[in-house]
């Protein structure tokens, strides 16, 4: 059959709120252009994240009538372990309340002023937080690559000869190496099996811990199945577990493929690190068996860390992805190609070409759908990523200028789906009356959650 359709009924709806495009401008006037700013009750179709925004299912909110709410040693931590430790496959688990506060941790056990942490592409919390700690994150994606409109079925892959160089080059202060699966900044692409096998190779060459980010696991897991020739007859499951050998830990957002509103967590191999890990997360998550988190949150991460692993659901999941991906490009919208799996991004440097990276071009469109079609979106360009030197008084900018349409898990129907094929069509036809941005105010860290800008 040709037509695909959710592997799943709708059991319980939320309303949404249908406002006008005059009540938009003024929403996003006031929201200095800034749509992190914006209340979500203004938001018809809300595209900004896949984290943390997906629906859960029924077997997930059983376990969260099951939850056990003790303070230590509760049913739901044991059930969690039990979880991970058989998909991952690492001795220690930590529960963190999401993916950054494990990032946080290990980041902070890890690095030192001056350190080097390569990988495929770091994201925006990921860099944050090793930066916070005073060393520098590099990517690592093979020039031909960088190009949107190239196709390749492991455009998330780690630059083998850039990581070689780096590493024996700067031995003595890379802490660890980070994978990023699927890769989130690179345009949600998948890394191959083939790719992680060669990075864990010269991590254990080095004696350097390899870590792989795992939020989008099973994603990835979908597409070397389907893209990588030598796993087109293994299972999901055996997949994944084969990915996390290779590595010495991971961190995770629950909140992804975990399919949970909240939650995430911490794994490692190694006994001595992971007490200095618990240590630090007693002073500010809580006790190691909840990790900020509560115990009905630890039974919804482990049942949707199961049912991520779904082929019928990995299959709806990718293909509808695609589906919104194939519409827009067929009618000349430049996207990143092939598309990602989690989320569709429109390359905002050919959609607006007037417009000056200066003047943030992904911000511009992304705040034109919101005025048009009431639809949210997430910029990965040079607002996320660029950076405003103080003392000097210049700018850097990202190498990409994209738009994320990222779409929450077993959330949308095909017909919202259409409606955002619709209102991208229409912006598409009208985008030399875009205009561009500047920012009036911004913070060190993360600027793009709470930066004010205006229109030029």
């Amino acid at each position: 059959m040709n037509t695909i359709i959710e592997p799943f009924r709708i059991k319980s709806v939320e309303p949404i709120k249908l406002n006008s495009i005059k009540d938009r401008k003024e929403n996003i006037k006031n929201a200095d252009y800034n749509l992190f700013k914006l209340h979500a009750k203004d938001v018809i179709i809300d595209l900004l994240t896949d984290s943390g925004t997906g629906a859960m299912s029924t077997e997930q909110w059983a376990g969260i009538m099951r939850g056990d709410e003790s303070y230590a040693g509760s049913n739901s931590y044991i059930r969690f372990e039990k979880i991970i430790k058989k998909y991952f496959g690492f001795d220690y688990v930590i529960p963190t309340h999401q993916g950054r506060a494990a990032e946080r941790i290990l980041f902070e056990v890890l690095c030192n002023k001056g350190d080097v942490v390569p990988s495929n592409s770091h994201f925006d919390t990921t860099r944050a937080n090793i930066e916070f700690q005073g060393a520098n994150a590099i990517n690592l994606i093979p020039n031909k690559y960088n190009d949107t409109q190239s196709i390749y079925p492991f455009k998330g892959n780690m630059d083998i000869d850039q990581l070689k160089k780096i590493v024996k080059n700067k031995s003595n202060n890379i802490p660890i190496i980070m994978m990023t699966i699927t890769n989130n900044t690179g345009g949600g692409q998948p890394v191959s099996l083939s790719n992680i096998r060669e990075v864990s190779k010269i991590a254990k060459k080095y004696n350097i811990p390899f870590y792989i980010d795992a939020c989008r696991f099973a994603e990835n897991a979908y597409f070397i199945k389907t893209r990588e020739k030598e796993f087109k007859n293994t299972s999901i499951v055996d997949i994944v577990k084969e990915m996390f050998s290779y590595a010495d830990g991971c961190t995770m957002s629950a909140k992804k493929d975990g399919i949970a509103n909240i939650g995430g967590f911490l794994c490692a191999n190694d006994k001595e690190l992971s007490k200095k890990e618990k240590e630090l997360l007693i002073l500010t998550e809580g006790f190691p068996t909840y990790g900020g988190l509560a115990g009905r949150d630890l039974e919804a991460v482990s049942i949707g860390i199961t049912e991520a692993m779904d082929e019928d659901y990995l299959h709806y999941r990718i293909s509808s992805t695609k589906y919104l991906g194939d519409k827009i490009s067929k009618f000349g919208v430049p996207i990143l190609l092939p598309p990602g799996g989690h989320a569709i991004y429109i390359d905002a440097k050919l959609f607006l070409k007037h417009i000056k990276k200066e003047n943030f071009p992904a911000q511009a469109l992304a705040c034109e759908l919101y005025i048009i079609g009431g639809i949210r979106t997430s910029e990965i360009g040079s607002l996320m990523f660029g950076k405003f030197n103080p003392i000097k008084k210049t700018n850097t900018y990202a190498s990409y200028e994209l738009v994320r349409l990222a779409i929450p898990r077993r959330t949308y129907t095909q017909s919202h789906i259409d409606y955002v094929v619709e209102i991208i069509k229409k912006v598409y036809l009208d985008r030399t009356i875009i205009s561009g941005l500047e920012i009036v105010e911004q913070p060190e860290y993360l600027r793009h959650f709470s930066a004010k800008l205006r229109k030029i």
